[in-house]
């Protein structure tokens, strides 16, 4: 490569890092998670109560669920087309909420959103893939992008517009994110970059485990955050999420951890941050511990995702992806679920939980981590 084409490089990759993180913004940041701080408004106005709410998440993470393990079992659906499909299908979705009628409808309308979410998340995560280097951490940063700007939404017009107006609003915003993203090169995923080095299938298993888990803990803060803050200030509830993602946009910090030591190494920190945030939260959530426990939850879960992904594509090839994306939605699913319960007057129960399952998750990191660490020494032993 000339010194020219050095030097282009990183311009080359910039375009396409920030269409996919426009991608992931509108997919993950509003197409998944506006339903966060709408979900007060909707409690609010008696469309839903909180039990509906929880089913209703969990509708959208099960079509989550759905849509990665289709494009995991069948990697050559992940096109150009279906990625097109996909992004119609979500804003559609998105804006068909405000239609009236039994919470069966908002939960269908989540679960289609779902599947959509997975194929662009699935889409634009295997041209991040291609990326590499500072690209990938720009791209994971649209998220927080996303989230941030969902939150500015409905914090500042709350106040004037109904929560159908809210929806709709949501819905344009996907639409305006998702346009730079249909520039990505979205194609088949071939035999060859379906077969990976196999490194260690203890790792592999540990990870899929860990990022499952993961999506269990995770998702219970991020579905309630705003609710759980909000039983105080209907403000400050609203403020949170924009602060889960101010904090989450410099995603490509994680991958500077990640050089310095190692992404399994990253990959434990950033867990262990997001159980003190789930900590944080079971213990109170007035206004500092909800503060910082927003950033923490903001500042680590598109981090956990690009590391976790960067570990399964070096262990297992760009199949990793969905695979990965499958059990984090499987987690999703259940998380809702299993908090459902135990959901009533407060959200202390809820977070505890998520705390303990995220515990866990981070005991199945330092697996990867220490069983990397020793197939790295057994390769340098070999060599000398």
């Amino acid at each position: 490569m000339t010194g020219s084409a050095l030097l282009d490089t990183p311009r080359r990759t910039l375009g396409p890092a920030l269409a996919a993180g426009a991608g992931l913004a509108a997919a993950v940041g509003v197409g998944r998670f506006a339903y966060t701080p709408l979900l007060p408004a909707m409690v609010d106005a008696h469309r839903i109560n909180a039990h509906d709410g929880a089913l209703i998440a969990a509708a959208n993470y099960a079509g989550y669920l759905a849509g990665a393990v289709l494009l995991a079992r069948r990697p050559k659906l992940n096109s150009r087309s279906s990625f097109r499909v996909a992004a119609g299908a979500l804003v559609v979705s998105e804006a068909l909420v405000v239609l009236p009628g039994p919470t069966l409808i908002p939960a269908l309308l989540r679960l289609i959103a779902g599947v959509a979410s997975a194929v662009i998340f699935v889409g634009c995560a295997g041209a991040i893939a291609r990326l590499g280097g500072h690209g990938a951490g720009i791209a994971f940063g649209g998220v927080g992008f996303g989230i941030a700007l969902t939150g500015l939404l409905v914090l500042a017009t709350r106040p004037v517009l109904s929560w159908q107006g809210l929806w709709l609003g949501a819905a344009g915003l996907t639409a305006v994110l998702l346009l730079p993203a249909f520039r990505l090169d979205i194609h088949r995923i071939r035999t060859a970059e379906v077969v990976g080095t196999d490194r260690s299938s203890t790792a592999w298993r540990a990870l899929l485990i860990a990022y499952s888990l993961e999506g269990v803990g995770y998702i219970v803060i991020g579905t309630f955050l705003v609710a759980a803050v909000g039983t105080h200030s209907a403000a400050l509830g609203s403020a949170i999420w924009v602060i889960v993602g101010v904090a989450a946009a410099p995603a490509v910090l994680w991958g500077l951890v990640a050089r310095r030591w190692s992404p399994a190494a990253a990959f434990v920190l950033a867990l262990l941050a997001q159980c003190a945030a789930a900590a944080l939260l079971a213990g109170s959530t007035t206004t500092w511990p909800a503060i910082i426990a927003a950033a923490l939850f903001g500042g680590t879960f598109m981090g956990i995702t690009m590391v976790a992904i960067r570990l399964g594509t070096e262990l297992t090839g760009h199949r990793a992806a969905a695979t990965l994306t499958a059990g984090y939605g499987a987690g999703q699913m259940l998380g809702p679920l299993v908090v459902a319960p135990v959901i009533g007057d407060g959200y202390a129960l809820a977070f505890g939980i998520a705390t303990a399952v995220l515990v866990a998750a981070t005991v199945a990191a330092v697996i990867v981590c220490s069983r990397l660490a020793r197939n790295d020494i057994a390769r340098q032993l070999k060599r000398t």
